[in-house]
């Protein structure tokens, strides 16, 4: 009777195990890291509609430069994926004759962009950012509806996701996100 026993002993450890790491997987998933699917074509060159990325939603402070996911309530429908210019406290000035961004009275360098940003919208600028909000924009800036409209304007911290690690998909752009 004891190699019955011990076989079931064996068995229902493995099956305990099994139970635990498929919750540890699952919690980490839920609570540290999303995956979600980009929509658009707002941050090409950097990502583009369809590709998968894997979110810090845990612990995550923002910081300029970061690439950011929205949460979609607030009129858009799907999170919207944007590259934080500037913080609370940060004046953003934008020339749209010379496609210059200037935060804080920087010229801002940004060799992620797809075209300088010579399109405008409802926002006059320069603005200050509010404390607690960050201003974000699309990396495609003449196809970005961003913080230069008052339809997505300053984004609450609440409100953010959290940031862009990596793509996930397709296999053949796996890499971090700059």
């Amino acid at each position: 009777m004891e190699p019955k026993q011990s076989k079931e002993n064996a068995l229902f450890e493995w099956y305990d195990s099994l139970v635990f790491a498929l919750a540890v997987i699952v919690l980490f998933f839920v609570f540290a890291v999303r995956i979600i699917t980009v929509s658009g074509v707002s941050m090409q060159p950097t990502l583009y509609g369809g590709d998968r990325v894997a979110v810090q939603s845990m612990l995550y402070t923002p910081q300029r430069g970061d690439v950011v996911v929205v949460d979609g309530y607030i009129n858009y429908g799907d999170p919207l994926v944007k590259r934080i210019i500037a913080l609370g406290g940060d004046t953003v000035d934008i020339n749209f004759e010379t496609g210059a961004v200037t935060l804080n009275g920087a010229v801002l360098e940004e060799p992620y962009i797809s075209a300088p940003t010579t399109t405008g919208y409802d926002v006059e600028f320069p603005v200050t950012v509010p404390e607690g909000c960050v201003f974000v924009m699309g990396d495609n800036r003449p196809r970005s509806l961003d913080g230069r409209s008052t339809e997505v304007g300053f984004i609450d911290e609440r409100d953010i996701l959290g940031k862009v690690l990596l793509r996930v998909f397709p296999l053949s752009s796996f890499g971090k996100i700059a």
